[in-house]
């Protein structure tokens, strides 16, 4: 063992001989520039300009401490929701600090949070610092005694707060939206606080309650999806994550022109980027072409699909394989599938993971939380007299992008 690890060490292991010494990149000069999760400068922004001012001009106040209106920014996914939200929080943050004044700013990504709790728990502790000996354990206390820390954070070093709550829909209900938004009211809190929410889905404030939609006004943007020149200008913003004279001329105008046919969205068109550099890398390639986009396609799908359900169960997972292995059996013209069909399925997927199989219920709520992330698409189905209702369900998504979000994903057989 001792000869092998020494062998090994003497002429490197070959797990990592892609990894270059010193991180010499012949393709990417700054890879950070292509995630997803990356804020760009102002610079890099854009068409968003008087999307930025409106949302400033909403939650300006909290930079003297004053009140400032609660909005709600809607949009497709990859529309600049997010980027804007952080955009205008950093600044709203310096500027509250140039004047003498403690802004907290904090973003909660809803889709990764586990309930109530574990939303306040982010927001508490993402904003706490070790001046205010407020301790935020990760569990052991009660959901009330996470407010009552955060109340207690915000007033010691605080003057005003902003919150964006991204993906909002996510939660289940709006009771972290009543609380905070009527937090000051109550006399929780000094503290006045904003909340940013974020939403995919318009219809979101029609599922609020009467009070929530009273504290958050009626202060609502929408965000159209990008147009293919906009999203040119984005990805040119981004063209010095690349070494000089890597990039092919055509790859930014097609890798914008797929992006703005498709969906217009800014972070598949940035996604779909960096793979394609990435293809260009992993097989030694000095320079990234059109072709490899092509290539790096269905890589940024596997990766936009496994972002998209990662706060679900296991089960959800399973019941989207069901649903891939029926899609990837039968022809386009028959790609809609009865619940019970489904379920039949989603058993032998079940079987092939080594897990218990949930209820027929348990399963029609997966496949509607599916289709609520637009995983999947429902309809509700006629039966004819004396047959009654029943819903059909279809997959949105290419059925070799859901197989390929494992190393080996459950392909069963489909007998119909």
């Amino acid at each position: 063992m001792q000869e092998r690890r020494t062998a090994e060490t003497a002429e490197g292991d070959e797990l990592f001989q892609s990894v270059d010494e010193g991180g010499d990149d012949t393709i990417f000069a700054n890879r950070e520039l292509l995630n997803i999760d990356h804020v760009p400068d102002e610079t890099r922004i854009v068409g968003r300009d008087e999307h930025i001012r409106d949302l400033a001009n909403e939650v300006g106040p909290a930079v003297t401490g004053s009140p400032p209106n609660s909005v709600i920014l809607y949009g497709k996914t990859g529309s600049g929701k997010s980027l804007v939200a952080n955009h205008v929080m950093e600044r709203a943050r310096s500027e509250a600090e140039r004047r003498a004044n403690d802004l907290a700013t904090v973003t909660v990504d809803c889709a990764q949070a586990k309930g109530e709790a574990d939303t306040i728990q982010t927001i508490a502790e993402g904003i706490n610092t070790p001046e205010t000996g407020v301790q935020i354990p990760t569990r052991g206390i009660s959901t009330n005694e996470y407010y009552n820390r955060l109340w207690e954070i915000l007033d010691r070093e605080y003057d005003a707060a902003l919150i964006t709550l991204d993906e909002v829909d996510r939660l289940g209900d709006d009771n972290v939206l009543m609380l905070l938004s009527r937090a000051r009211e109550a006399g929780k809190v000094d503290v006045p606080i904003g909340i940013i929410s974020i939403s995919n889905k318009v219809n979101f404030r029609e599922q609020m309650t009467e009070r929530v939609k009273s504290s958050l006004g009626h202060n609502e943007f929408i965000f159209d999806p990008y147009d293919g020149e906009q999203l040119r200008q984005i990805l040119e913003n981004r063209r010095d994550a690349f070494r000089d004279g890597v990039l092919n001329a055509g790859v930014i105008p097609k890798t914008a022109a797929l992006a703005a046919q498709r969906h217009g969205d800014a972070r598949k068109a940035i996604r779909l980027l960096r793979h394609a550099g990435d293809y260009a890398k992993n097989n030694g390639i000095a320079e990234v072409t059109e072709s490899h986009l092509e290539r790096a396609q269905e890589q940024a799908e596997v990766e936009r699909l496994k972002e998209l359900i990662a706060g679900l169960p296991p089960h959800s997972k399973y019941v989207l394989y069901a649903l891939a292995n029926l899609t990837a059996n039968t022809s386009e013209e028959q790609d809609w599938f009865r619940t019970t069909v489904i379920y039949d399925v989603y058993q032998k997927v079940c079987a092939a993971e080594g897990a218990d199989d949930l209820t027929t219920d348990s399963i029609r709520g997966l496949l509607s939380e599916l289709a609520f992330l637009e995983v999947t698409e429902s309809n509700q189905e006629h039966g004819g007299m004396g047959k009654g209702t029943y819903k059909e369900h279809r997959l949105l998504w290419e059925p070799s992008v859901v197989f390929k979000m494992d190393p080996n994903p459950a392909q069963v057989d489909v007998d119909q």
